[in-house]
């Protein structure tokens, strides 16, 4: 992520109004695509920015295992979408606004693990599922004031996903097995959206 890019992403989001007293702006894009990355840069040079992820929407594992999707952890229907949705309506207002975050470490959520404070200017949203055509994450693009989709050659993302699980101990087969059955399966959803963004930011390698 390069500080031009950074700077040009900027002066997209300062030339946007804020007719809510509080710009929204959606960094989306598919897991290993660089979302989180981009927002806590565009955070640091933002005056009065604040970053909000998605990940605190995870629904728990019991949840998840009773409904037969664990496996699938991190697909759009493992999340508390419509949670989600109310949090984001409730961050147009400038007033002090708690959010979960997620503990990768436990794997598990952190009720209200985060805060936007009322002086809060702009506020970056990043996640996966922002521009989804499916509801209710559809109803998610009235809220931003600027959306920008960050777009990864695919053999790019399937090698950052292995290294992922590599990191985290996995076999070489083991974390082909956990990229290909979930992870890759979820990028192709996240990419369709692409056309929902605004602002399409392309990257080669």
């Amino acid at each position: 992520m390069t500080d031009d890019l950074t700077a040009q992403i900027k002066d997209l989001i300062v030339a946007q109004p804020a007719p809510h007293g509080r710009r929204l702006i959606a960094v989306a894009g598919p897991p290993a695509g660089g979302k989180s990355t981009l927002a806590e840069h565009l955070a640091e040079v933002l005056p009065n920015a604040a970053v909000v992820p998605m990940d605190g929407f995870h629904l728990d594992n019991d949840t998840l295992s009773a409904r037969g999707l664990l496996a699938r952890k991190g697909s759009p229907a493992t999340f508390d979408a419509l949670g989600f949705v109310k949090l984001v309506s409730a961050l147009r207002d400038p007033v002090e606004v708690a959010y979960p975050t997620f503990d990768r470490s436990s794997d598990s959520v952190v009720p209200s693990g985060g805060s936007v404070s009322a002086d809060t200017d702009t506020v970056i949203v990043e996640g996966n599922y922002l521009l989804l055509d499916d509801a209710p994450w559809n109803q998610l693009r009235q809220f931003w004031d600027l959306s920008i989709f960050l777009d990864v050659p695919f053999e790019v993302l399937r090698e950052r996903l292995l290294q992922r699980w590599r990191d985290h101990g996995y076999s070489d087969s083991d974390a082909l097995t956990k990229a290909e059955s979930n992870d890759l399966p979820n990028a192709r959803v996240v990419m369709d959206s692409a056309a929902n963004a605004m602002h399409v930011v392309s990257f080669t390698g």
